[in-house]
């Protein structure tokens, strides 16, 4: 029923506009400042090029998060120290499928992604604190709070 997997070329586009068509309380709830966003181009050749370094080179990372076989959201992971830690971020897109509980689960799928590719060591998650589902999310999936 759900799956995850890396990001393909093709993912690059929906990734974007899911940043890039919310609403302003969508970008409030995430923390995000809109007019700081890449564009949509910028964005998606950024996605690209990164994706053609070796894991110790990249910047930035994702997966795709799948339900019955078609994506419903990602993850990522950027400020990357390979061997060391990395910043991982949530991304449900479905609101359909938000707030029943796979977001734990699919979150358990990613983290082998990252541990395996990036020899990492640590890996933190820095949710807005005013948005509780990936909060939520991180404490079922075993995360300490830090702060």
């Amino acid at each position: 029923m759900i799956a995850v997997r890396e990001m393909k070329s093709k993912d690059a586009e929906s990734i974007v506009r899911y940043f890039h068509e919310g609403t302003p309380a969508f970008h409030k709830l995430m923390g995000v400042d809109p007019a700081k966003l890449p564009s949509v181009d910028d964005w998606i050749k950024m996605i690209h090029s990164d994706m053609s370094l070796p894991m110790e080179e990249k910047q930035f990372f994702y997966v795709i998060w799948l339900f019955e076989g078609k994506p419903i959201g990602h993850s990522n992971i950027n400020k990357i120290v390979f061997g060391q830690e990395a910043y991982m971020h949530l991304h449900l897109w479905k609101e359909d499928k938000r707030h029943q509980g796979i977001g734990s689960s699919l979150v358990r799928l990613s983290l082998p992604y990252y541990f395996s590719n990036f020899k990492l060591n640590e890996l933190f998650c820095e949710p807005h604190a005013l948005n509780p589902a990936p909060n939520k999310t991180l404490e079922r999936t075993g995360f300490e709070l830090v702060k």
